[in-house]
């Protein structure tokens, strides 16, 4: 089973969910994923609820803390160092959106968004360090960034997280980026022609059968399954709040 007990700089890990109904959120992704919920009671937690598999934290959900929040997947790279890593985001051409701050004794964050829009959180471990749980089924698999100008979001997130970057050729478009930390991809980057954003994507048993079982609890199939040579058969999902995922089927073998 893949667990993770640390991350180190540069990971993308945790995301959680912004829903204006907790409660149908977390029924629609229990169902989906099998997740256990585990509510914080404490009223300096805003309603934030935490995700377990088989017992290790995987996800979480919470309200909107402010007006105008639509509902969406954000994903968290982890930092040594959250107001270096706040600092150097301005310095890069970014804005940050929530300045540094402390989220009780489970860690320090900030949350930013790269020049051309897309939005994302940077986490300093406390006692939370982030999923604890990866690459199975009903886990988070992997985070990409979709922006519409992938050259200067490298450049942006060189500068922001020290990643190097390996492109794979797409034809004659832009190349796909893997983002590496230390020679290993932990993320991707792409280039798109619509909204910038960091997407999440979860593993699957059947991804057939998970896109079948999702629009029968109220969410929809945005892109039907496809296969993916070497990487997986693909989908994306949007659940009944309106939040956007994929999910992915690891390939034979």
């Amino acid at each position: 089973m893949p667990e993770f007990t640390e991350y180190a700089a540069g990971m993308p890990c945790w995301v959680d969910v912004t829903s204006p109904d907790v409660a149908a959120t977390t029924a629609f992704y229990s169902a989906l994923f099998g997740w256990e919920a585990e509510p914080d009671p404490r009223p300096e937690a805003g309603g934030y609820t935490m995700y377990t598999q088989k017992g290790k934290y995987v996800a979480a959900a919470s309200p909107p803390q402010q007006e105008g929040i639509p509902p969406a997947w954000t994903t968290y790279i982890a930092t040594d160092d959250v107001d270096a890593a706040a600092a150097r985001v301005t310095e890069a051409g970014g804005t940050v959106l929530a300045e540094p701050f402390d989220v009780l004794e489970a860690g320090r964050m900030a949350v930013a968004q790269d020049p051309a829009g897309a939005v994302f959180g940077i986490w300093q471990a406390g006692r939370h360090h982030g999923a604890q749980l990866a690459n199975e089924p009903g886990s988070l698999s992997w985070n990409e960034c979709l922006t519409t100008d992938a050259a200067a979001a490298e450049a942006f997130y060189r500068a922001v997280f020290d990643y190097g970057v390996r492109p794979i050729p797409m034809g004659d478009g832009e190349p796909y980026r893997v983002l590496e930390v230390d020679g290993r991809g932990v993320a991707g980057m792409s280039q798109t022609t619509g909204v910038p954003h960091w997407a999440t994507t979860f593993n699957v048993d059947d991804t057939g059968a998970t896109c079948v079982l999702a629009a029968e609890l109220g969410g929809s199939v945005l892109s039907e399954p496809r296969d993916l040579p070497g990487i997986g058969r693909y989908a994306t999902l949007q659940d009944p709040l309106g939040a956007v995922f994929g999910v992915i089927q690891d390939p034979p073998g």
